[in-house]
């Protein structure tokens, strides 16, 4: 009973730990299921988010998540002119293209958010932020819970917009196959901006929860785009559902791994898990 008793916060922590996860690589498995762009800056998307939290809440007094209002539609035409404008042209030369171009908005964002903000670590401290909630043996953070709620809320809502509307449709056309669609009068041009529009919306939401969650710097992106690839490959390119069940086994191997073996080797476990399932399904968990 000792055992389990001590084994039921971090397995809580990591399901729930897990579902921001899936929430940060959501919009990365979007554009690489879609577009089959490897969007390298698709952490520093998150971080922009964090940061428009951040402002939102120290200068315009305006609640981290309420500023979702105003930051999504913003995230949202970022993140289609970047695709429409730079990535479609690099796009048609050559893969190689766009992973350059995707470096080279990286580390402009990263050199942007030092010069406005400084290196130094921010987080978004509110009051539900700060507390916790207790349940037997487990104590987590509000924040986790909050993390696997829109974790849920944003998968439905992106299956049902795809399932449904007339541009989900036309981006799953697309991602079948790009010239069978172009054939049927889809621009395919204007839906891959889209994709890329609506992963930086889900970049947005995935920034406020984890600045809630975690603290941040302007370098934070690469190390939670990682963690992304991870989750991706790991549940199967461009599937929603593989992501969220990726980003739940990568929160629980995270969490467990640092409660065996000490927090220095939670990261390690976890991609040793993803390289392990890798060998075993190369195709990831719900892969095609």
């Amino acid at each position: 009973m000792t055992l389990l008793s001590d084994l039921a916060t971090p397995l809580v922590m990591g399901v729930l730990l897990g579902g921001l996860y899936a929430v940060i690589a959501l919009g990365l498995s979007l554009v690489f299921g879609v577009v089959k762009e490897i969007n390298i800056a698709h952490g520093d998307l998150v971080i922009l988010g964090s940061y428009f939290g951040y402002v939102a809440m120290t200068v315009l007094g305006i609640d981290p998540i309420l500023s979702l209002v105003i930051g999504m539609p913003i995230l949202f035409g970022i993140g289609f002119v970047i695709q429409k404008y730079l990535l479609n042209r690099a796009f048609k030369i050559s893969v190689d293209a766009t992973l350059i171009i995707a470096f080279g908005i990286s580390i402009i964002l990263q050199n942007t958010y030092q010069l406005l903000w400084t290196p130094l670590s921010r987080g978004l401290t509110t009051s539900y932020a700060l507390a916790s909630f207790s349940a037997g043996p487990i104590h987590v953070p509000l924040t986790y819970l909050l993390d696997f709620i829109v974790a849920i809320i944003v998968m439905l809502l992106l299956r049902t917009f795809l399932m449904k509307t007339y541009l989900g449709k036309a981006i799953r056309a697309a991602a079948q196959d790009r010239k069978a669609a172009h054939l049927m009068g889809i621009n395919t041009d204007q839906v891959y901006a889209c994709t890329f529009g609506i992963s930086a919306v889900l970049a947005a939401v995935a920034g406020i929860f984890l600045g809630l969650t975690f603290s941040f710097t302007p370098v934070s992106g690469m190390s939670f785009l990682l963690i992304a690839l991870g989750i991706v490959v790991l549940g199967g390119i461009g599937s929603i559902v593989g992501t969220f069940v990726g980003g739940i086994a990568f929160g629980l191997a995270q969490t467990l791994g640092g409660y065996s073996l000490g927090l220095a080797a939670q990261m390690l476990v976890a991609y040793v898990m993803v390289l392990v399932v890798l060998a075993l399904i190369p195709r990831g968990i719900f892969g095609r």
